[in-house]
């Protein structure tokens, strides 16, 4: 059986819109004002997101972020704290009483992840899921997700990394033990990879969106119907970008 889904291709945009564009699908699907919907996006600037139950000071460095023109937001998924640099991330959003929702939460992610895992075969990268919700080659991490259900929608989001900085990211984020920074980063290099290291090569953003598209289609059976986001969903996402995303109520509250 396939699906009718919508596919947003979208591009750089700065973390407010981003997570209110998400926020924008999850309320039109759920809705059934649209089709279920795929988009794939990327982040300018630079951006790190802390899940829905963290504590922005305890995870961020606000001034090293402030310095280098890094925006700093709270998502609406939970999860630990994502610095946004050389990546595509994907967004699906799905009605709760779609097929492809009837899942538990653990169970959902290892079925939607296998969209990121068929976009690597796809690359002649073999790669596995690891619960809770990471994407593993060669025994590192190349995709963290992350899920939340409100509004009537299933939203998961995540990365595939195209290259990574791991010393630039512990300089926006906090170290438990600042005596450990040197031997965390390190285990942390070890753990974590992207695609130019598994190919020798650079991954243009193109060439990966395009890949995750036949990924997804493919792994989930997905018939895409590529459109923009509809004039609403674009005005949405903007005015949650601006009222709600960038608000210091919402990016430091106490959870």
């Amino acid at each position: 059986m396939s699906y009718q889904f919508r596919l947003i291709i979208d591009t750089l945009h700065d973390a407010f819109y981003n997570m209110g564009m998400d926020l924008a699908l999850l309320e039109s699907v759920g809705q059934r004002k649209t089709l279920p919907t795929l988009r794939l996006y990327g982040w300018k600037p630079q951006a790190v997101s802390i899940g829905y139950f963290q504590g922005i000071e305890e995870e961020v460095d606000i001034p090293a972020c402030e310095s280098r023109g890094i925006s700093v937001v709270r998502r609406l998924t939970g999860g630990g704290a994502v610095f946004h640099d050389q990546e595509v991330t994907y967004s699906i959003v799905i009605p709760l009483d779609h097929p492809l929702a009837s899942y538990s939460i653990q169970e959902s992610y290892a079925v939607l992840c296998q969209g990121i895992i068929k976009a690597l075969e796809k690359l002649n990268i073999r790669a596995t899921f690891v619960p809770i919700n990471d994407i593993v080659c060669e025994g590192k991490k190349i995709s963290g997700n992350a899920q939340t259900r409100k509004e009537g929608g299933l939203l998961q989001h995540g990365t595939l990394l195209l290259s990574v900085n791991v010393d630039l990211m512990f300089e926006l984020l906090k170290v438990p033990q600042e005596k450990a920074r040197g031997r965390h980063i390190q285990e942390v290099k070890e753990r974590v990879t992207a695609l130019d290291v598994l190919l020798g090569r650079p991954v243009s953003f193109r060439e990966a969106q395009e890949v995750l598209t036949e990924g997804f289609a493919e792994a989930l059976n997905l018939q895409f119907k590529q459109e923009e986001p509809q004039q609403n969903e674009i005005e949405e996402a903007y005015e949650l970008a601006r009222t709600f995303f960038s608000s210091s109520e919402w990016n430091f509250k106490r959870r």
